[in-house]
């Protein structure tokens, strides 16, 4: 999982975006996601790189089950065409869309793994434009296609949807904190959730449902991290009857 580059310079730039998209593919991974947050936030100090320029940095990525991407909440507050349309145009989904890179929003597309198939589920972000407004996210629709009992995997881009408690995926994968992007004395209070840090970072378990919270690769609101290095997320899944164990 490559989660919230926030593509700009000087502080995630695209040399530094084609270096991680060389190592990524060196990892051998069975799939790749994009977990959003590919623009810039609008109100840190940089050069605030545009769409167009930033979605074809990911197409070189390369995996047997392939490259999905999903929608961050940047990707619609930042972007000025989605702001001024009110949702009806956005430029992160006319870049993938001209490049021919899957996006998917609300849906789901089936899968396999040596023979086993499964369901990749995706959701819109959760958040709208402003703190009264509804999100973009529709598990309904997301998991419309998925017979019940099938096993999937959900890629929201923030983590909080996992209070759901929604017993259909069997993982879901977030990005959207960035570890909180610092930590005071064990904790980060700078964590964008509803939930303070409780979602904030790494593998979480609740009533046996399993959620991995990426740390990501940028910045919102400052350009620095304390405590909380940048990653490329490697997610490794393992059937019960898998002698090198379960998770």
């Amino acid at each position: 999982m490559l989660a919230d580059p926030h593509v700009c310079r000087p502080w995630v730039s695209p040399e530094r975006i084609a270096q991680i998209v060389d190592y990524t593919n060196t990892l051998d991974a069975d799939l790749i996601v994009l977990a959003g947050d590919l623009l810039p936030d609008r109100k840190m100090m940089c050069d605030h790189l545009v769409a167009d320029k930033i979605v074809p940095l990911f197409k070189p990525l390369t995996a047997p089950l392939g490259v999905h991407a999903i929608m961050g909440n940047h990707d619609r507050e930042d972007c000025p065409q989605d702001r001024a349309s009110k949702g009806q145009v956005n430029s992160i989904i006319q870049a993938f869309a001209d490049n021919d890179m899957p996006l998917v929003r609300n849906d789901a597309v089936e899968l396999a793994h040596s023979g086993c198939p499964f369901w990749l589920v995706s959701l819109d972000t959760q958040r709208g434009r402003g703190k009264r407004r509804m999100g973009y996210a529709d598990a309904e629709a997301a998991f419309s296609k998925v017979p019940q009992g099938a096993p999937s995997i959900l890629l929201a881009h923030e983590p909080d949807y996992f209070a759901a408690g929604d017993p259909r995926p069997m993982l879901q994968i977030s990005g959207h904190t960035h570890g909180g992007q610092f930590t005071v004395f064990g904790r980060r209070p700078a964590t964008p959730s509803r939930y303070g840090d409780r979602y904030a970072i790494g593998h979480i378990v609740e009533e046996e449902r399993h959620l991995i919270v990426s740390a990501g690769l940028g910045y919102s609101g400052f350009p620095f991290r304390f405590g909380v290095p940048p990653e490329i997320t490697l997610i490794e899944v393992f059937s019960p009857m898998d002698p090198r164990g379960n998770s």
